[in-house]
């Protein structure tokens, strides 16, 4: 993948907040260890 065209994005507090609880939800939801990686598309 090319970094320059995806970015990691910067989220807001409340925005960040609710990626991490999606998180939570799914590793219990599922017993694995989920890392959910926010990305901004950079058009060329």
């Amino acid at each position: 993948m090319n970094n320059t065209a995806f970015p990691v994005a910067h989220l807001r507090d409340d925005s960040l907040k609710k990626l991490q609880q999606l998180e939570k939800s799914l590793r219990e939801e599922t017993g694995e260890e989920i890392v959910l990686i926010a990305y901004k598309h950079k058009k060329k």
